[in-house]
């Protein structure tokens, strides 16, 4: 082909039937790479009966096949969505294997990973590595994401850097939603389906003309569902589903190249989400009985049941509108997308996911409000060149406020801990007394250490602007082979302030306060004591021991052991408390030392050569950089970093207790070398690619139990191999085969939250992961209905969650880490792997009504999802478990 049709890898998406496809048929899938025909309302060419439809996709911003397409894409049609019963975002991941998506913590949080690279949710200073586009449109968090997909014609899964190409560039690639655009002929379809859990689902959209050049389409749907598991605490259920979603479109077309398209949208969600189970239980877990608190046994970790003393709320407010205008003047096609989006997040959660109050409140309120707009022109040159220019503005505001406070049973549950600590040497009421005396007053404490009420007040702000220009070529060098390259410069500024304040009175204890000396003296005395068989807490034993001729040399050692250790932070007999100073003082940004800004830009780039070795085999060779702007840590564990730290201590500004950490974490540079083969002999199609990779400064966010760590990973990469397409033996039968295997590793990674990880494999990417599946369509009858059969198996090699557990680090009183071994050792514990079995059985009429039976997840697999410290307890585990089996019958009517 001439002008643009430069050649890239690209997965074809796949609804499967793996629930009755014979191992013959798996044996022929296996060879039988291609794409998905899309439904007849979405682009497809004419093809002769029997063979696989060519799709019609926009991922470099002009019309071109999937197998032309010069970038490495999967595509999702309309129908498979619609078939495959594809309620959101996160059920795209059965189809996609180089996709995993996952929803956490909370209805407006998710985290999406192409090719093992992802980052983002739970922590809104931090830009997904994955981008989301709707219509061209950036959806910047994840709070954005979470939706049912209204009237979509196809989701195109982008992998690696796409900087050339999209303004706002995602390092690790992009998911584009493309939706229907309002028809001049009138038409719709709705739609309701009922399954187990009472989940009921309405949705529908019409769409006509309101004049010769002015269309329009509505579009709306419900979405509710009763819990999935029960909460023995609270009582009711949790994971439930009550979301509705309106969305209108006009279209202005003069029917000579001037298109304006104008949208608007607003969502809701209310819902009790998510539940945690209890994995690993502690002498923590012992704490929340003895007060008289539940949690699961862990061997009841799929039993869907749950503890909690309050409902989670989640309610989420999405809405925005955009305007698009495209004018085609022949040889060039201007583009220009304006949108403004807001969203509104309202949540709060039982954070120690217990039956018990000890974290009385976990309260979030979020709202994000974004301002974007695009320009860029397409051209054509020649018939041997053409291309693309573009610039984009990113205008983002952040506002964030949380708080987090102890509950009712919080003190006596922290009794139970200080006594277990010190071996029932201390309790609550000692240390009060103790600590106040020796400031000079002994009733300063008195009642107030784990008091219900205090905890931590947080208010975060965050302002980001970003610009970027960018542009691509394309030129037939000679018949058949074409070159790319293209450029963008990004450039990023980003400003944050913190009001954050802790009335924690125990958490603002400097344990190791010279104050405090003669308290720390005297319990390292009573544990030399009990080391050799006296009972401290016993005068007379104490006395003959101290004036026996024979032990008094013994004492005066463990005196002078005493005295000298009494300000030495190394032997501090108070130590083990600092696991209960939850909330201590935080250090607000800008400061003396920290300016509250952050700023960088950078150049991208991508070169490519594609060959038409035939009229069916294509193959290319890739290289592309991507960059992504620093992120910052809007949470309660943000830190100064270590030199931040000396200079704060230096100039006498650091709060009580500060330990180094992180505020932001610099740009990621993302650079993938990719080389493969794509080949469509019409019943058989087949895409392979090779690639490598590399991230340097990954962004990691990891959740610590109270707050998140983020630190860049130096350098992470992954080697893969990519193998899908389809085959159409006989002409009712399509079966289909996607495989992706995954070779990743930090190459260097020496200041993570365990230490030095170099050489390990990151989380959360599994080595290998493959679908299987088939589509039956059966004419019945002269009239023209259809009996359809889809389905598919996705599986995923075991790979660990997390790659530790930062409660179980240990460290020195700076803060410095002294141990991982027992971090690292029980996140192997804990590692998934995935066996997923959707199903649909669906009757096409002739006349628009369609019939359908569905189930996802029909082995009832059942897995952890992720694991992390449980809150406010020391040494246990919790972690969020997958939906089980779901199943439901469907009434479509198109008219």
């Amino acid at each position: 082909m001439k002008g643009s049709a430069t050649r890239a890898c690209a997965r074809s998406s796949h609804v499967s039937f793996g629930g009755v496809t014979s191992l013959a048929a798996m044996a022929v899938a296996l060879w039988a790479p291609g794409a998905q025909a899309q439904d007849a309302a979405a682009s497809t060419a004419d093809t002769s009966a029997g063979s696989l439809s060519e799709i019609i996709v926009t991922a470099t911003k002009r019309e071109q096949t999937l197998q032309d397409v010069p970038v490495a894409v999967t595509v999702t049609s309309g129908e498979t969505i619609e078939r495959a019963q594809i309620r959101d975002l996160k059920d795209l991941q059965s189809l996609v294997p180089s996709l995993r998506v996952n929803q956490l913590q909370s209805s407006a949080n998710t985290n999406f990973y192409i090719r093992g690279f992802g980052n983002g949710a739970n922590n809104a200073g931090i830009e997904p590595s994955v981008g989301l586009f709707i219509d061209g449109v950036y959806r910047s968090r994840s709070s954005s994401m979470i939706a049912d997909l209204p009237d979509v014609q196809r989701i195109e899964v982008l992998r690696g850097p796409q900087s050339t190409l999209f303004g706002k560039n995602a390092s690790a690639g992009v998911i584009s939603i493309v939706t229907r655009k309002p028809q001049f002929e009138f038409g719709g379809n709705v739609e309701a389906s009922y399954g187990n859990y009472n989940a009921v689902i309405v949705k529908g959209v019409v769409t006509g003309p309101i004049s010769d050049t002015v269309a329009f389409s509505l579009a709306g749907g419900i979405n509710k569902r009763d819990g999935i598991v029960k909460d023995l605490g609270a009582g009711g259920t949790t994971n439930d589903r009550d979301r509705w979603f309106a969305r209108g479109q006009l279209l202005f077309d003069n029917h000579d190249g001037l298109e304006v398209r104008l949208i608007g949208d607003y969502g809701k969600i209310d819902e009790n989400c998510c539940a945690v189970v209890n994995l690993r239980q502690s002498s923590s877990t012992a704490a929340v009985f003895a007060v008289g608190g539940a949690v699961n046994q862990p061997g009841e970790q799929y039993d869907n049941i749950t503890y909690d003393n309050f409902a989670s709320t989640n309610k989420i407010k999405n809405w925005g509108f955009s305007g698009q205008v495209d004018y085609d003047l022949g040889d060039v096609k201007l583009t220009s997308i304006t949108a403004y989006r807001h969203t509104d997040s309202l949540t709060n959660q039982d954070s120690d996911f217990t039956s018990a109050d000890l974290l009385g409140r976990n309260w979030q309120d979020l709202r994000i409000k974004t301002f974007t707009q695009e320009l860029r022109a397409t051209f054509d040159l020649s018939d041997k060149l053409s291309g693309l220019i573009g610039g984009y503005y990113f205008n983002e505001k952040i506002d964030q406020n949380n708080q987090v406070l102890w509950g009712d049973d919080a003190r006596s549950y922290a009794n139970l801990l200080v006594q277990g600590v010190s071996g029932g040497a201390l309790n609550i009421a000692t240390l009060e007394n103790t600590f106040g005396a020796l400031e000079g007053n002994p009733s300063k404490y008195t009642g107030k250490f784990f008091q219900s009420g205090t905890g931590l007040t947080e208010a975060y702000k965050l302002k980001d602007e970003a610009w970027s220009a960018f542009g691509q070529l394309d030129f037939e060098v000679a018949p058949g082979l074409t070159v790319t390259g293209g450029i963008n410069y990004t450039h990023d500024a980003k400003r944050y302030a913190t009001n954050t304040t802790s009335n924690d009175a125990f958490a603002g204890i400097d344990l190791d306060a010279p104050q405090y000396a003669a308290f720390r003296q005297q319990l390292l005395l009573g544990g030399a004591l009990r080391s050799v068989g006296v009972d401290p807490t016993n005068t007379a034993q104490v006395t003959a021991f101290a004036t026996n001729s024979a032990t008094a040399p013994i004492y005066q050692q463990l005196v002078a052991y005493a005295n000298g250790n009494a300000n030495n932070p190394a032997a501090n007999p108070l130590a083990g408390l600092r696991d209960l100073q939850y909330f201590p003082p935080f250090m607000n940004v800008p400061n003396a030392v920290e300016s509250g800004k952050v700023s960088g830009g950078d150049f991208s780039y991508t070169a490519r050569v594609a060959w038409d070795a035939t009229d069916t085999i294509n193959l290319y060779a890739g290289y592309a950089t991507g960059y992504k702007a620093a992120s910052v840590n809007l949470s309660r564990d943000s830190r100064p970093t270590p030199g931040d730290l000396v200079a704060l201590r230096a100039q006498g500004l650091a709060v009580t207790n500060l330990t180094s950490g992180s505020r932001y974490a610099d740009p990621e540079n993302s650079t993938v070398y990719e080389a493969g083969l794509k080949a469509n002999w019409g019943l058989v199609s087949a895409n392979v690619a090779v690639f490598k990779q590399v991230i340097r400064n990954f962004q990691s966010n990891i959740f610590t139990g109270s707050g998140f760590f983020l630190a860049n990973a130096g350098k992470q990469s992954a080697f893969g191999v990519e193998f899908e397409g389809s085959a159409k033996p006989i002409d009712p039968l399509t079966l289909t085969f996607s495989m992706t295997y995954l070779d990743a590793r930090y190459d260097k990674f020496l200041l993570s939250a365990f230490g030095d990880l170099s050489g390990t494999r990151p989380a959360g990417t599994s080595p290998l992961s493959v679908t299987f599946g088939a589509e039956f369509v059966q004419p019945v009858g002269d009239k023209g209905d259809r009996l359809i059969l889809r389905g598919d198996y996705h599986y995923e090699a075991q790979f660990k969650l997390v790659e530790g557990l930062p409660g179980l680090v240990e460290t020195d009183a700076q803060g410095n880490i002294t141990d991982v071994t027992a971090a690292l050792a029980a996140a192997q514990e804990f590692k998934q792997d995935i066996n997923d079995v959707n199903a649909s059985i669906t009757y096409a009429m002739a006349n628009g009504m369609e019939l359908s039976v569905w189930g996802r997840n029909l082995l009832n697999d059942r897995t952890i999802l992720q694991i992390f410290d449980s809150p406010a307890q020391p040494g246990s585990i919790s972690g969020y478990p997958n939906q089980p089996r779901t199943y439901g019958v469907a009434a479509r009517l198109r008219f």
